[in-house]
């Protein structure tokens, strides 16, 4: 047998175990994107809630600013929602939970609870992610393909 016909089958043997370990690579990169997807929208969820249970503070305490800071996170677009969510957080945490109904307040100390968890899972996932998109495989074959560089979401944990 020639040198050229065993390597032959060597080299298509490299060449699709080579290919199997970049697919393998392309699926796990896309079900980190899904699982950082999905923490978001669980970060949204959990954000959109604390926002009503404070617009339900503000209205218990005729708090006018507290509601129009609430309105104002759950409005904002993606980019400026960092910065919202910081402000209601502050304000949030100036409140006296003490005159608050015993419900409310348990409401909102478990509305905060739930956001500091979202977040945690979403920047987890957004960790995951980017540390799988710097190696230089996924780079070199552009594995990631179209998709977005993820973002971290990052604001004052409240002191629950």
């Amino acid at each position: 047998m020639s040198v050229l016909g065993w390597l032959l089958p060597v080299l298509a043997l490299v060449v699709v175990l080579g290919g199997l370990f970049l697919v393998a690579t392309a699926n796990r990169l896309d079900r980190l994107h899904v699982r950082m997807d999905a923490g978001w929208a669980a970060l949204d969820a959990a954000l959109a809630r604390r926002a009503v249970v404070a617009r339900a503070v503000a209205v218990v305490l005729g708090d006018t600013g507290l509601r129009t800071l609430a309105e104002r996170a759950e409005a904002a677009p993606r980019p400026d929602r960092e910065g919202e969510e910081n402000e209601l957080t502050l304000r949030l945490s100036r409140v006296d939970r003490a005159g608050l109904p015993a419900e409310l307040a348990e409401e909102l100390t478990d509305a905060e609870h739930r956001v500091v968890i979202a977040r945690r899972v979403h920047n987890d996932a957004v960790r995951d992610t980017l540390r799988l998109r710097r190696r230089r495989k996924v780079r070199y074959f552009r594995l990631a393909g179209t998709a977005p560089l993820p973002e971290y979401f990052e604001f004052a944990e409240p002191e629950v």
